[in-house]
């Protein structure tokens, strides 16, 4: 009896297994995955993030940019990642939700493979073109295409972004016809863009709206239903004629399946409170994103609701599968 009173105060007293992960974290630094090249959308958000969570947790919270094949490949690095909290992934919509769609063969499941932790924000694209093409509207550009049949180009961020979606969704609301010119990131789309090299491009607000705001940009409507507070002068594709056209690319945090539940609960917290502070609700808003956070059980359910919803608009663009 007093050997086994005594067995079962011992295992009590001794933290173990998960358990003991969960007291100590984090005791060394945390590699935030970034699926795609630096300053895209996303990428701007998550830096901020990572320095405030960097200062709330008391150690390094380190962006690791990891691109290509549409964020799969950063995506299925933290897929194999151990589920330690030390590796955390930005989850996009793309990687997460459309390229169940858009690839014949993923490298991981999107809803078994990882845990999800929170929303994090959201933002619609803003169409933008070179300054020196003669189309100040939608309709001036819708305009341009039907005058040189097959002649303008497109950028995206990759094969089965919002980036590319948005232009393909245009494409067919418009009957027009335009090329597909595929980039590995935003970033270097938005460099073509202003270098003149492609016609057009369906760039989120936060990585266009420096560009736009030096005049380097044109942009001519954005894919919200309502504009973007960060970009008031700019029309919706909505009030542009294109009833009910909207495209919006969200980003959350999540880390690969089997995190222990104290560690989720203790990055959902701290992620939330950063993302609602006053602070940076108004340097996201001024970039053209929303902040938006939920529980882990929501942001679960919120990546299946979006993988449905994609996959049939993937159906109705007709996109060819990678």
């Amino acid at each position: 009896m007093h050997k086994h009173l005594f067995l079962l105060l011992f295992l009590f007293s001794v933290p173990h297994g998960k358990f003991a992960y969960a007291q100590d974290y984090p005791a060394r630094p945390i590699r935030f995955v970034v699926p795609f090249p630096a300053s895209g959308g996303g990428d701007i958000i998550i830096r901020a993030l990572s320095q405030k969570l960097s200062e709330r947790l008391g150690q390094p919270v380190v962006v690791d940019n990891r691109s290509g094949a549409g964020g799969n490949v950063g995506t299925e690095i933290v897929a194999r990642a151990p589920a330690d909290g030390y590796t955390l992934i930005m989850a996009n919509v793309s990687p997460m939700a459309i390229n169940t769609s858009i690839y014949k063969k993923m490298p991981y499941n999107p809803l078994t493979d990882f845990t999800p932790i929170s929303l994090v924000a959201s933002f619609p694209n803003v169409l933008v073109v070179h300054p020196s093409l003669p189309a100040r509207s939608v309709a001036e550009l819708v305009a341009l295409a039907r005058a040189q049949r097959g002649q303008l180009t497109y950028a995206s961020a990759g094969a089965g972004s919002t980036t590319q979606l948005s232009a393909e969704f245009f494409k067919s609301q418009a009957k027009i016809n335009m090329v597909h010119v595929p980039y590995k990131g935003g970033g270097q789309a938005l460099i073509d863009v202003i270098a003149g090299h492609v016609t057009l491009y369906f760039s989120s607000v936060p990585g266009a709206m420096m560009h736009v705001r030096s005049q380097k940009l044109r942009g001519l409507a954005v894919t919200s239903l309502t504009r973007s507070s960060a970009a008031p002068a700019i029309p919706t594709f909505h009030e542009s004629g294109y009833p009910g056209f909207e495209a919006a690319t969200w980003i959350g945090a999540a880390a690969p399946a089997g995190l222990a539940r104290p560690i989720v609960s203790r990055l959902n917290t701290e992620i939330v409170d950063i993302m609602r502070a006053p602070d940076m609700r108004e340097r996201l808003i001024t970039q053209g994103a929303e902040p938006q956070t939920n529980t882990p059980e929501q942001f679960a359910a919120y990546i299946k609701s979006e993988i449905a919803k994609w996959a049939k608009i993937v159906r109705d663009t007709g996109i060819a599968a990678q």
